[in-house]
């Protein structure tokens, strides 16, 4: 009995020592002025300078982990400071360091939604606004953004549209409708992304994007009209955006690609006109096949569907027989 009791008194030491034993994870120390045993991994410093400024220094030597620990202190003990917006800022930048995106925004946002009266409305904008043109662009890696680029318009989308929201005539919003534009017509959603440029054009007409807007009007309308195999008046839009566009930019960079554009689309109109009249041909109606194929010669010259049809008119009225 006296052995288990002695060895009881040990164990119980042992574990009195190894508990206030300095390590690197956890100590704690007496404070005179508090009366009480603290631990300086879950301190405060006395002020929201002080304890910015030591957060801070976790950031700047890249340990993001820790310099969050701390940006979250701050916020926890001096919510209505001054530093407050700044250190969830630093959260949010922190998070984009380790290149967790989709917290990284999120985060950015609750400067916006939290600090509205901050100076860094501006700041959160411009990083939400590169994130977001990442995902575009496909060089971010955050898997749960990285969905959006396999057909989800959510996150890209919804980014580009936080920044419009947070600054609607900032440096950044008309880049981001337009990329809005371009998202959906990588998506094929020909429509949603006419009506994105559309709103670019309108909404800033005097920015640097109204120009590309114009001409990507046009492209979509041209995307529309592949679909449309008997029907002209998808591709005589696109047509007539393409010569509107070429009117309005003659100097543009865009304006050889929409020229190249217009011939394409010419060639497009050929053959659904040519298609039109060999459905009717099919269909014994000779006349009607005539009429269509004799278009497709006057309209469309130098084209391989006008000799085509050449070819055509020339065997109807021989008799109307076909190659």
């Amino acid at each position: 009995m006296r052995f288990l009791r002695h060895a009881f008194i040990l164990a119980f030491i042992s574990s009195i020592c190894i508990t206030f034993l300095p390590s690197a994870e956890a100590f704690w120390i007496w404070t005179p002025e508090s009366g009480k045993w603290v631990n300086p991994k879950y301190a405060v410093k006395p002020s929201p300078q002080e304890q910015l400024e030591y957060a801070n220094g976790f950031f700047v030597s890249g340990r993001y982990a820790e310099a969050m620990r701390e940006y979250k202190k701050l916020l926890q003990h001096y919510g209505k400071a001054r530093e407050a917006a700044t250190a969830q800022f630093y959260i949010g930048r922190s998070w984009e360091e380790m290149k967790n995106y989709f917290e990284a925004v999120e985060n950015y946002q609750k400067v916006v939604d939290r600090y509205p009266f901050s100076d860094l409305g501006p700041k959160v904008v411009e990083r939400q606004y590169l994130i977001a043109n990442l995902l575009l662009e496909g060089k971010a890696r955050d898997k749960r953004l990285a969905t959006t680029l396999l057909g989800s318009t959510h996150n890209v989308v919804e980014i580009f549209e936080k920044v419009i929201k947070n600054d609607p005539y900032g440096t950044y919003a008309p880049a981001a409708r337009f990329k809005i534009g371009l998202f959906h017509l990588e998506q094929g959603a020909y429509q949603l992304a006419r009506d994105e440029f559309e709103k670019t054009l309108n909404d800033y007409p005097d920015s640097k994007w109204a120009e590309s807007a114009k001409y990507q009007i046009a492209v979509a309308d041209s995307k529309r009209s592949v679909s449309a195999q008997y029907d002209q008046g998808a591709t005589t839009v696109a047509v007539e955006g393409f010569k509107e566009f070429l009117e309005a930019n003659p100097e543009s960079e865009l304006s050889e690609a929409a020229r190249q554009e217009i011939e394409r689309l010419k060639v497009k109109e050929a053959e659904n006109a040519f298609l039109v009249a060999e459905f009717y041909e099919k269909q014994k109606k000779m006349k009607a096949a005539r009429i269509y194929y004799q278009e497709v010669v006057d309209n469309y010259a130098g084209t391989v569907w006008a000799e085509k049809a050449a070819v055509r008119v020339r065997m109807i009225d021989e008799g109307g027989m076909t190659p």
